[in-house]
């Protein structure tokens, strides 16, 4: 499960384009963060890919109004209505972003090129046609709040048990980078979220955080096969509510919108 997809980031800064809260170049810059380059291929209209900025563009006048996040897993289609080639895609790159107000969803294809250290990163979007229907699965934002609360102290309290909770020096120095992160006021949300969105975004990347440690570097009991299995056993649940908040808190600015 990815940290920060970037099919949030798209989506996050897209629909603050969509309103009118930041400019084209704030966005595409916001959306591409360390990669070198996104493109978006297959867009209606256009015969080639084309940059973000256009793309964006093309989208809004094709009726594209907001943008939503699919985040799906094999068993858990989340996000996605369909139909299978675009579920089959999304489910391949493990996320996607579907359109609010146009039949349209963008699946990313990563590909890295140069040498360690210097590694260049670059994005194409394909664009694929979706069918109208209410995403799978994806919760409120209070549910997912309120499921995310629950699933931490369940799986602290089974991952302690098995002596996989997360400690250790490597542990330690990645939850120090988090909190620096978090500290010096890094800006998870695009303008336009509700402050409960940021919250719940913010948890719910902490506890990814602390599940792909237990999964990597979980030190103490859980070596022989059975322990392995009684770790995933016990992450799984968590990784899947991880999953539905971040869904929930990228989809909030177009849920609100749509009730308002």
């Amino acid at each position: 499960m990815l940290f920060e997809p970037r099919s949030g980031r798209l989506a996050a800064w897209g629909n603050a384009l969509l309103a009118g809260l930041v400019s084209p170049d704030e966005a595409v810059l916001s959306i591409v963060g360390e990669d070198a380059v996104h493109r978006v291929e297959g867009l209606p209209g256009e015969s080639g890919p084309v940059g973000l900025t256009l793309a964006l563009g093309r989208m809004r006048a094709l009726g594209v109004t907001g943008l939503r996040v699919a985040l799906p897993a094999p068993g858990h289609p989340l996000g996605l209505s369909g139909p299978a080639e675009f579920n089959a895609r999304a489910l391949e790159a493990e996320e996607a972003v579907v359109a609010v107000g146009a039949s349209l969803g963008l699946v990313p294809e990563v590909a890295e090129a140069g040498p360690r250290g210097d590694v260049h990163v670059s994005v194409t979007w394909h664009c694929l046609p979706v069918r109208e229907a209410p995403p799978a699965d994806v919760p409120s934002l209070g549910e997912a709040e309120r499921e995310l609360a629950e699933a931490l102290r369940e799986a602290t309290v089974a991952l302690t048990r098995l002596d996989v909770a997360g400690s250790g020096p490597v542990a330690e120095a990645a939850l120090s980078a988090y909190r620096a992160r978090a500290d010096a006021g890094r800006e998870v949300l695009a303008p336009g979220y509700p402050p409960r969105a940021v919250r719940v975004l913010a948890l719910a990347q902490r506890v990814d955080l602390l599940v792909s440690l237990a999964y990597e570097h979980g030190p103490g009991g859980a070596v022989a096969a059975s322990e392995m299995a009684a770790r995933a056993e016990a992450l799984r649940p968590v990784e899947r509510v991880a999953r539905r908040a971040l869904v929930a808190a990228y989809n909030s600015a177009v849920e609100e919108r749509e009730r308002g």
